[in-house]
């Protein structure tokens, strides 16, 4: 019986361990299983970019808003900053300093140009001028000359043209201090001519002298003064031309 029992116990010792020994066999993969795997391998994947992606799309927004905050703060700053006024002084209004001509005076004499500008009080008028040194006496240009009485004396009415060339003439009065004779060719023999008294102005040299008034139309200069006129009181210079300036509303003549 013992034998029996202990035959019995080793058959199942042997047998216990040929179980124990003995491994599972795992069955193969078919394409399924590997499609199936494959889908959830990349599902995950997918997830995980797509996970990165907004992720990173969430710091480019707020790194964005951050930089829109900063550059209102940078406007508000530069608005509010106190800005700087220059006020420009106000320009000085220009000073019109009149031109003056240089004294021409030699000794007590004063020194004239070939031509000058003479304003004549009796007809309110400046004239451009000859300073003729060859002729005696001076004269004026002059027309429609007419001889009348006025309480015994002897008055002369002329029309000269102080409004320019071809411009309506005005007429004046005045009394005639005597006649002069200027001598001509020997064909129209002499010439009988009224003399006024004038009060002349050349530049700041103011003078008198005697005009004889007659037509000057074809002659170069409206005025001619001799050398009654600068007798004792003048020296030309025949070089120069305007010495004590030229006036801009002087009266000339149409060759002039």
């Amino acid at each position: 019986m013992l034998k029996q029992v202990i035959a019995l116990s080793v058959a199942a010792a042997l047998i216990s361990g040929c179980t124990t020994i003995q491994k599972p066999i795992t069955p193969p993969l078919t394409n399924a299983d590997l499609n199936s795997s494959l889908q959830v391998s990349q599902t995950v994947i997918i997830d995980a970019i797509n996970s990165q992606n907004s992720q990173q799309a969430s710091d480019i927004s707020a790194l964005s808003e951050e930089m829109r905050k900063l550059k209102t703060q940078i406007s508000t700053a530069m608005s509010q900053k106190p800005k700087t006024i220059i006020v420009q002084p106000p320009m000085p209004k220009p000073v019109s300093v009149p031109q003056q001509c240089p004294e021409a005076m030699i000794g007590e004499k004063f020194l004239l140009g070939e031509v000058e500008s003479v304003f004549v009080d009796e007809v309110k008028a400046k004239f451009a001028t000859r300073i003729d040194t060859g002729a005696e006496s001076s004269s004026l240009d002059a027309r429609n000359i007419v001889l009348f009485e006025r309480e015994g004396e002897q008055w002369v009415r002329y029309d000269v043209m102080t409004n320019g060339i071809d411009q309506p003439v005005n007429t004046f009065e005045s009394k005639v201090e005597r006649f002069v004779r200027i001598k001509q060719d020997a064909d129209t023999g002499d010439d009988r001519r009224p003399v006024i008294h004038a009060h002349l102005k050349i530049g700041k040299y103011a003078a008198e002298t005697d005009l004889n008034l007659t037509d000057r139309s074809h002659l170069d200069y409206p005025l001619l003064l001799g050398r009654k006129f600068m007798k004792d009181i003048a020296i030309v210079d025949v070089g120069q031309i305007y010495v004590h300036g030229k006036a801009k509303n002087q009266i000339t003549t149409l060759i002039k």
